[in-house]
């Protein structure tokens, strides 16, 4: 579900103080990270991802507010190093892919908190369920591909937390924390 939020944090582009003007972006799905860390019974935190991230984001610099950010999350693309955990998190009782084969993030506002830094919040759909997520965002930064420069491409780090009985995803809480923490990766390509 972290991974949703993952695809989030495209939206910082949202606060980059280096565009121009209103630019299309594709979230690049080779370069982007969702990842999760959640208590496990109190003894340690379990980590995962999500795989298959895919989106895109309108940015305007002129006017952040109007700028906009749309993320999908492939839920079965869990991953915490744990073939026999993963089949688990993908069962009924964590995100149901059967019936729950994606988890979506749709931005809905930006507020500039810093020359680099934002706060965007946006609607997290996961098991059907969809509540407002806020997520702390830091432009990184946006330019040429060192290996490319015909491409253009803008960085973003995002962090944030939700709490997973939100969305009814109640299994063994509070044994297994429902508190979880999110920490997204994301480079997007210029259109």
């Amino acid at each position: 579900m972290k991974s949703t939020l993952a695809a989030v944090a495209l939206s910082a582009a949202l606060v980059a103080p280096t565009a121009v003007f209103a630019a299309s972006y594709t979230i690049d799905e080779t370069h982007a990270h969702a990842a999760f860390r959640v208590s496990h019974l109190g003894f340690s935190h379990t980590l995962g991802q999500f795989k298959e991230i895919s989106g895109t984001l309108e940015f305007d610099q002129a006017d952040p507010a109007a700028s906009s950010v749309s993320v999908t999350i492939n839920t079965a693309s869990v991953d915490s190093a744990n073939e026999a955990r993963d089949e688990h998190l993908r069962k009924a009782d964590f995100f149901n892919v059967e019936e729950f084969p994606t988890m979506t993030f749709t931005s809905t506002a930006v507020e500039v908190t810093g020359e680099n830094t934002g706060k965007l919040t946006g609607d997290l759909t996961l098991l059907g369920v969809t509540k407002p997520v806020t997520l702390d965002v830091t432009f990184n930064q946006e330019g040429p591909h060192p290996f490319d420069p015909s491409k253009i491409v803008a960085g973003f780090s995002a962090s944030g937390e939700i709490n997973r009985t939100d969305f009814g995803m109640a299994y063994a809480a509070p044994a297994i924390g429902e508190t979880v923490e999110l920490m997204i990766e994301v480079e997007a390509r210029k259109d």
